[in-house]
C-alpha cells in the first residue's frame, strides 16, 4: 500500500476517482464493495453484474446506495456518466462501457466467469481475478490475451498467492532466493461433502459446496497452482507433502512456524542439488496461522553472516511469513497498482507449470453429474502439468458440469476419456487454446483436441 495510498489520495483531491466493476455479488463481492466505498479513498464501485438482478441491487443498497438497473449498452453508458451506479447482468456491457477502469472477477463460477474474464480483456479493462479456480485453470491465456490487449491481467492481494507473492518480491529484493512457497492450513480431509460443513457455512454466511471445498484440498490445490504459475515453482508429489504439525489438534500445534523449514530441509536439499525451480507446499497446524510463508537461500556468506545476526538464522533456509491473508480488505490495492502502476499483483509467467486434477470423492457411477466444487463426486488435487498431460487428466476446472461416462472408483483421478463435456463452453475453448499456445508438441489428448 505504500505509494499506491499516497496515488489515491492524489485521485480523491483530483476528484479522479479509479472507477470499478464487480462480477458477481456474493459475499465476497459485497465485502470488496464496502472496503472500497468506506475505507479507499479514490477508488469507487460503480458498477455491479450478477445474473440475479435482486442481489446485485442489494449489493449497492445495503452501502445506502440507490442503483439502476441497465439492460442494454445505451442505458449503462447513460446511468455512469450521470454519476449514479449500475446493475446489470450483462458482463459484456460492462466490459464495452466507457468510464470503467478495472474489473473484478468474484463469482467463484467457472463458465460464466471465463466468459466474463474474457469479454473484460477483450474489452480493454484491466482485470482483477478474486477467483483461484479459474486463474488456476485459464490463467495463462487469460494473461497471454491481457498482454495482447495492453491491460494488466493480476489476482488480487489478500488471498493466500497474492501475499505469497508479496513475500516472494521481497525477499528476491534483498538477495534471498525463494525455493518454497507455503500455505498454513488447519484441517484437510478430503471426502468433506456440503453436507458435512453445514454448519461451519452458516456461521460464515458461506454457500455449503464452497466450504467443503476450504477442507478437501480443492481450494489450496487452485491457491497453489496460481502461486505455481506465477513462480515457475512445481510440486514434490501430487496434492503436495503437506506435513501435520497439530497432532490432530491445530489449536496446540507441536512446531512453531519459526521451525516449519525442518519439515522441508531432507526434499529441499535434494531438489535445489538438481537445479530445481523450488515447490509450492502446506503445512497444516503451524504458527501464525492462516498466514503464509515462504523459503528462500541465501549465496552471499557475508549477507548470510547478517541473516543470522537480524534473527533469521543460520539457514540454509530462512522463513519469511506474514501471518494473516485478509482477502477482500487487500484486494483495492490490487486494483491500483493495475491502474495505476500497470503492477500486476501476481500473474503467471507464461504456460502452466501445474494444474487441478479432479479425483473421485466417491464411488462415480455412468450418468452422474460433477455438480460443483467442493460437491459430493470430486475433490482437487494438485499436479505437475508434465504429468496431467502425459496421463490425460482432466482438469477440475474443466470436470464441473462434466457427466461421467462409467464406473470410477473412489479416489482415482478422473481423464478426459471419463467424462462427457458440455459442449459450446468458453472455458473448454480456452483450455484447449491455452494448450496449444504453451504444450511442446502434441500433447492435447483427445477430448480437448475436439474442442478446438
Amino acid at each position: 500500500m505504500i505509494i499506491v495510498d499516497t496515488a489515491l489520495k492524489r485521485r480523491e483531491t483530483e476528484g479522479r476517482p479509479v472507477t470499478v466493476a464487480l462480477i458477481g455479488a456474493g459475499t465476497q463481492a459485497k465485502a470488496i464493495a464496502r472496503t472500497i466505498e468506506t475505507a479507499t479513498p479514490g477508488m469507487r464501485v460503480v458498477a455491479v453484474c450478477n445474473r440475479t438482478r435482486a442481489h446485485g441491487e442489494v449489493l449497492f443498497e445495503e452501502l445506502g446506495l440507490e442503483p439502476v438497473w441497465c439492460p442494454d449498452a445505451q442505458s449503462v453508458e447513460r446511468v455512469l456518466a450521470s454519476g449514479q451506479r449500475v446493475v446489470t447482468s450483462d458482463p459484456v456491457l460492462l466490459a464495452q462501457a466507457s468510464g470503467i477502469d478495472a474489473i473484478i472477477e468474484a463469482t467463484g463460477s467457472m463458465e460464466h466467469a471465463a466468459r466474463a474474464a474474457l469479454a473484460a480483456i477483450e474489452g480493454g479493462k484491466h482485470l482483477i481475478q478474486v477467483n483461484a479456480e479459474l486463474d488456476g485453470t485459464v490463467g495463462p491465456i487469460l494473461k497471454k490475451k491481457a498482454d495482447l490487449a495492453n491491460v494488466v491481467y493480476t489476482a488480487g492481494d489478500g488471498d493466500q498467492p497474492g501475499v505469497m507473492m508479496n513475500l516472494v518480491r521481497f525477499m528476491t529484493g534483498i538477495g534471498v532466493r525463494p525455493v518454497l512457497c507455503g500455505s498454513i492450513k488447519g484441517l484437510y480431509d478430503p471426502y468433506r461433502t456440503p453436507d458435512t460443513q453445514i454448519s461451519f457455512a452458516e456461521k460464515w454466511s458461506l454457500q455449503p459446496a464452497m466450504a467443503a471445498s476450504f477442507a478437501d484440498g480443492t481450494k489450496i490445490s487452485f491457491e497453489q497452482t496460481v502461486i505455481a504459475n506465477g513462480t515457475g515453482m512445481k510440486v514434490a508429489r501430487r496434492g503436495m507433502l503437506g506435513p501435520d504439525f497439530s497432532g490432530g489438534n491445530p489449536d496446540t500445534p507441536l512446531v512453531p512456524l519459526e521451525d516449519v523449514a525442518t519439515a522441508f530441509s531432507p526434499f529441499l536439499d535434494a531438489h535445489l542439488a538438481e537445479g530445481g525451480p523450488g515447490v509450492v507446499d502446506y503445512v497444516i497446524g503451524a504458527r501464525p496461522g492462516p498466514g503464509v510463508f515462504v523459503l528462500g537461500t541465501m549465496d552471499d556468506v557475508k549477507q548470510r553472516h547478517f541473516l543470522n545476526y537480524y534473527k533469521m538464522g543460520p539457514g540454509p533456509y530462512y522463513c519469511f511469513y506474514t501471518p494473516f491473508h485478509l482477502c477482500h480488505f487487500e484486494v483495492p490495492g490490487s486494483v491500483a497498482r493495475a491502474v495505476l502502476f500497470g503492477d500486476a499483483t501476481l500473474a503467471p509467467l507464461s504456460g502452466p507449470v501445474v494444474g487441478v486434477i479432479a479425483l473421485a470423492k466417491k464411488d462415480l457411477e455412468p450418468g452422474e453429474t460433477i455438480a460443483e466444487l467442493g460437491g459430493f463426486e470430486v475433490y482437487g488435487m494438485i499436479e505437475n502439468i508434465e504429468t496431467i498431460r502425459e496421463e490425460n487428466l482432466i482438469p477440475l476446472g474443466l470436470a464441473i458440469g462434466s457427466t461421467v461416462r462409467r464406473h470410477i472408483p473412489r479416489d482415482r483421478p478422473l481423464t478426459f476419456a471419463d467424462i462427457d463435456l458440455p459442449e459450446g463452453r468458453v472455458i473448454d475453448r480456452l483450455y484447449a487454446e491455452q494448450e496449444r499456445a504453451f504444450s511442446p508438441g502434441e500433447t492435447i489428448k483427445e477430448v480437448a483436441c475436439d474442442l478446438s
